[in-house]
């Protein structure tokens, strides 16, 4: 397989964008707690759901939260791309059908280390933010041995 590196800090621009979507399926959330051995019963158990404020089972937060990796190791900046730091801001509930995007943007190029600040949003099919945050990122090198 022919593997192309991402963006390099010099080819990076402020305002640059990608997007990545998703439908949470109640299979990613049971899959989820697999994996992350979060078997809280408000995303599990419909009955114990129904007596949150959501009335229903929620998808995990770092569920949707993780449809980023794709933006920054893929995408934007892509491939080589190494995540330093992230902080997340959860709005509302990610519920089992919606369908999520999360998007990175080049908001500031941090020229002393090479790093890039990319703002972060996940919004849903309704429009609606479901979250938002930031991450520090370091893009592929120029030359890669």
């Amino acid at each position: 397989m022919d593997l192309k590196f991402g963006k390099t800090y010099d080819q990076l621009r402020i305002g640059d964008e990608a997007s990545f979507t998703k439908t949470i399926t109640e299979t990613d959330v049971y899959l989820f707690a697999g994996i992350s051995g979060d078997f809280n019963p408000i995303h599990l158990n419909e009955e114990f759901a129904k007596r949150t404020p959501f009335k229903t089972r929620i998808a995990h937060g770092a569920l949707p939260q993780s449809l980023i990796a794709p933006v920054l190791g893929m995408k934007l900046p892509g491939l080589g791309t190494v995540l330093v730091e992230i902080t997340t801001r959860f709005m509302a509930p990610t519920f089992f059908g919606d369908t999520i995007t999360a998007t990175g943007r080049v908001v500031e190029k941090i020229e002393e280390k090479r790093r890039v600040r990319m703002a972060l949003t996940w919004t849903n099919q309704r429009g609606q933010t479901v979250a938002q945050g930031e991450a520090v990122v370091i893009p592929p090198a120029d030359k890669i041995p």
